[in-house]
């Protein structure tokens, strides 16, 4: 039976040495997370486990290190800086394998920590915009310690869990972590063009979050019977959902439902999948099980990665040492798409960073992890061309990426292919 009680007696359960998962994305629960910082002092060695959170972060500070590890499964901003692969960590797995690392006790929980809807009148509380991983926390800590907050919208399939389930309950109302919109620049305007290009009517869609996810779907208004099974989606998607684009339904499984294993965007999203039944949430291991993607047809998945090189290895989680985001769920994706009836998987990047630097590389920074392997590999945009090297050799792989490369860099791409590749 659930009991209610303030922020500090229920993080008062939380003991040293104790495993806690923390809720993440939108959802990350604000006020349980600044509680337990203020309780630090009593701490020793708690290690929390979550994907990307909100918010500052700061029992990532070097000072709390004797009081607070981090076993990251997602690097979000807020915790990349202190990356140390000591007391701040990272689990390189498929976002579809996380939560089978709770249930089978390979990631043991002694504590989740969750943020949730009011419970209705049947005694359910939602997860809101985030089951993912976070309902096999759930089912798997010994504690569960819920932040109940009226501005979590209420979304249903795996998103419902009985408040029985929950050991304590925190009122609190605080505003969720929305999300802001960035206009494409110019390069991301033509990647999306040319992305869209690939988009058949009646195409089962997965996009991320971003100014060149939400470029590309914006060229989609005129399509027909588009559909949604993603990781997730954001205000993009909702545009076309609202602009009757994406109706589902001509989907195989959850015909006329829009499913994600999360969601994030604005106060617009948020607002509209509240109560919304033609919205479902279930978790990431049958969202992003490639399997289940694959019942789709047209399966149409557009990813990003940091760099590539000329046989076509995708870096997305990494700048060579440095992990910036993680595995996530590109590959579990782009192998559904390719194994999907006319699906396609796309991964979609500026030729060049910010800073100038050619994402296409002949060989990958030292210390980058390779998230998508060449065999995985199908389509590459930039905005200099489409590149699809699904059946390509090695030789005619690296031309179709220099040629879709900044104009200026393909030249030296060329030499190094000559001296890296052909001399031996």
């Amino acid at each position: 039976m659930a009991e209610k009680v303030s922020a500090n007696v229920a993080i008062e359960k939380i003991q040293s040495g104790m495993r806690v998962f923390v809720h993440g994305g939108t959802m990350t629960p604000i006020s349980l997370i600044q509680e337990l910082v203020a309780q630090h002092s009593r701490l020793q060695d708690v290690t929390l486990v979550h994907l990307h959170t909100h918010g500052t972060a700061s029992y990532a500070e070097p000072k709390y290190h004797r009081h607070f590890k981090v076993m990251n499964l997602f690097v979000g901003a807020n915790v990349r800086p202190y990356v140390d692969f000591d007391a701040i960590d990272y689990v390189p797995c498929f976002l579809s394998e996380m939560p089978g690392l709770f249930r089978s006790g390979k990631i043991s929980l002694d504590v989740a920590i969750v943020q949730v809807s009011r419970p209705d009148k049947h005694g359910y509380c939602s997860l809101g915009l985030g089951v993912d991983v976070a309902k096999a926390a759930v089912e798997s800590a010994k504690i569960v310690i819920a932040q109940v907050n009226p501005n979590v919208p209420r979304t249903f399939g795996d998103a419902l869990i009985p408040v029985d389930s929950i050991d304590f309950l925190v009122e609190k109302e605080e505003p969720l972590a929305v999300t802001t919109l960035k206009p494409p620049q110019e390069a991301e305007q033509k990647i999306a063009r040319l992305a869209a290009s690939l988009v058949e009517d009646g195409a089962t869609l997965q996009t991320g979050i971003g100014s060149i996810p939400d470029a590309i779907l914006a060229q989609l208004k005129n399509h027909k019977n588009l559909g949604i099974h993603s990781e997730m989606w954001s205000d993009g998607a909702l545009d076309l959902i609202q602009s009757g684009a994406i109706n589902n339904r001509l989907k195989k499984t959850h015909r006329g439902k829009s499913v994600s294993t999360f969601i994030m965007g604005t106060q617009r999203v948020l607002d509209f999948v509240n109560d919304n039944p033609s919205v479902i949430l279930m978790e990431a291991d049958y969202v992003n099980n490639p399997t289940v993607i694959a019942k789709n047809e047209n399966v149409t998945a557009i990813n990003s990665a940091v760099e590539i090189d000329l046989t076509g290895q995708v870096c997305a989680d990494s700048i060579g040492h440095r992990i910036i985001s993680g595995v996530g769920g590109q590959i579990d994706f782009l192998r559904g798409a390719a194994l999907s009836k006319g699906g396609k998987p796309i991964i979609a990047f500026t030729s060049r960073t910010s800073k100038g630097k050619s994402r296409i590389v002949s060989t990958l920074n030292a210390g980058a992890g390779v998230v998508t392997t060449r065999a995985h590999v199908h389509y590459i945009v930039t905005e200099y061309g489409v590149a699809n090297l699904h059946g390509k050799t090695i030789r005619q792989r690296s031309r179709a990426l220099i040629d879709i490369a900044h104009p200026d860099d393909r030249e030296k791409l060329e030499r190094s292919f000559t001296e890296e590749y052909l001399r031996r």
